[in-house]
């Protein structure tokens, strides 16, 4: 597997470039949510459509949490894009045994409170509307193998374009108790929490 570094130059100018393409293609960036600031690491976990997502949550990590920012990739994208591996980015390798070891690497990263974890337990792009979401295994293999305290973020990007060339993008997050919960009640729980999050995006919409 790849594992992740956080480059001196190359680091702090994704941060300054994931900003300014963000406001270069986007007409409004709406983040919604509460987030109760501790010493401890962060697990976000979130849905996954777009090339954009880990700008996203990158986004929100620079005005919320204010960690350490990693996110898990496919091997072969990391491969692809080189320089993600230099501003946080690990690689997966789905359906091989180096799989466990992605997730080995994953909980030991979580050990350190300065770090936050993004987490798309998809395993692959699915569309905006698709509900409900479906999760891989993987994400609970990770819960279960931690030994120590996280806080778990769940996080529900969303998309509109209404009038203008330019999409509006809704972040939703919220703080969630993980503790005892399989991966049946985590994608149950999760699900609740996406479809709130784009029923309360609908209203917005018609205000």
């Amino acid at each position: 597997m790849i594992k992740a570094t956080h480059h001196f130059f190359l680091y702090p100018f994704f941060e300054w470039y994931g900003q300014f393409l963000m406001k270069l293609h986007f007409s409004n960036i709406r983040i919604t949510g509460n987030f109760t600031r501790g010493d401890l690491p962060v697990l976000v976990i979130s849905n996954h459509f777009s090339w954009w997502d880990g700008f996203f949550i990158s986004t929100l990590n620079r005005t919320t949490f204010h960690k350490k920012f990693h996110v898990m990739m496919l091997e072969e994208q990391l491969l692809k894009h080189w320089y993600f591996r230099h501003t946080g980015g690990y690689s997966i390798k789905t359906n091989s045994k180096s799989c466990i070891e992605s997730l080995r690497y994953t909980t030991e990263l979580l050990k350190k409170p300065e770090n936050m974890i993004t987490f798309f337990p998809q395993g692959r792009f699915e569309s905006v509307y698709t509900q409900p979401l479906n999760f891989r295994k993987g994400i609970e293999w990770v819960l279960k193998h931690l030994n120590n305290d996280i806080q778990v973020i769940f996080t529900a990007n969303l998309v509109e374009y209404f009038s203008s060339a330019k999409p509006e993008l809704y972040i939703y997050f919220k703080e969630y108790a993980y503790q005892n919960k399989d991966i049946t009640a985590l994608q149950q729980d999760y699900n609740h929490f996406y479809k709130e999050s784009y029923l309360d995006k609908l209203t917005q919409e018609y205000q």
